[in-house]
């Protein structure tokens, strides 16, 4: 499934918003139109938000350095964005075909995507439940993708395994777009509400939590769509491994903690009006929308990247793959 496509001078992105009743691709032109593509989630997930941030850099004329200010501000928390445009920033001041350069990075995370899977699915055995929160599929990255991708892998090599996906309010990744990838991959999936979590583990369907991640800190805290540090106590409580799937772009050495991650507040139509027919609150009914929470390292059991399974100390850990640049 490819989310984003370059094709004789034009960008294509699935349009994420649309899923999964319409599959319809559109051609950002302007700095406006991609700064709404990450901004309105028309493209989400980490991965594939470097990935169309490196071609918005190629793309776009004018000031690259204020390209890349203007274009960080649409997503803070996703750590690939600002990865993303600062390397191609680099590339541009280097002399570099930019180009050239937003192809390798689409082209080097479908290896990043590959290693990923191949890790998480080590850890993995035949006939697992599996639960999952949001979405880090291929709609998430540009193929397999990180949490989902031992799903899609183990699948291709005659894996069975039965997902369990959390629905994931209130942008509903994991109704919208999970359940659709792991639909059209073959994967057998049932959808359940966010609040069932605790009853699956408790009735033993679960093995296994895969979760993807925007923001990796120093420490190993991570921050992903919220509702993930609430699964991840359930799981500790019912002593299940809770793994967290992220290509090493997404550490960022410069947070020490998670209490360093800058947490987006999103509109609140998105509970209120975003998915229903009718409003589900009264228009003076105040929300609080944050896009992220933050889970504690202590909760995880492995971060698994494209460098390898980092088990706890996590700190420590994270520097060691640091150190193999």
């Amino acid at each position: 499934m490819e989310n984003i496509k370059y094709e004789n001078g034009t960008l294509y992105l699935l349009d994420q918003t649309l899923l999964p009743n319409e599959e319809k691709y559109i051609t950002p032109k302007t700095k406006e139109d991609y700064f709404e593509c990450i901004k309105k989630l028309r493209v989400r997930g980490a991965p594939a938000i470097g990935i169309f941030a490196g071609y918005a850099m190629a793309l776009l004329d004018g000031d690259k350095a204020e390209l890349k200010k203007y274009l960080d501000t649409a997503r803070p928390t996703a750590v690939n964005l600002s990865w993303a445009t600062e390397r191609m920033l680099s590339a541009y001041n280097s002399g570099k075909n930019l180009i050239d350069e937003a192809i390798a990075i689409h082209n080097e995370d479908k290896e990043m995507c590959r290693k990923i899977s191949e890790y998480g699915l080590s850890l993995l055995h035949d006939g697992d439940g599996i639960l999952t929160h949001c979405n880090a599929g291929a709609l998430a990255t540009s193929e397999y993708g990180t949490g989902l991708g031992p799903l899609l892998l183990g699948k291709e090599k005659g894996y069975t395994f039965h997902a369990y996906t959390d629905e994931t309010r209130p942008l509903l990744q994991g109704a919208r777009l999970t359940s659709y990838e792991l639909e059209k991959a073959g994967v057998d999936v049932t959808l359940i509400c966010d609040n069932m979590a605790s009853l699956v583990m408790k009735q033993g369907k679960i093995d296994a939590v895969l979760v993807g991640t925007d923001r990796i800190a120093a420490n190993g805290d991570i921050a992903n769509k919220i509702g993930t540090s609430g699964v991840a106590v359930l799981a500790k409580y019912y002593n299940i491994p809770f793994y967290v799937l992220g290509p090493y772009s997404t550490i960022d050495y410069n947070c020490p903690t998670g209490d360093d991650i800058v947490i987006e507040e999103r509109d609140s139509n998105e509970i209120k009006t975003m998915w229903y027919e009718k409003p589900i609150a009264l228009p003076e009914t105040k929300c609080y929308n944050p896009a992220f929470d933050v889970t504690d390292h202590e909760l995880i059991t492995a971060i698994i990247t494209d460098r390898g399974i980092i088990k706890a100390p996590f700190k420590e850990g994270l520097e060691r793959i640091r150190n193999n640049d």
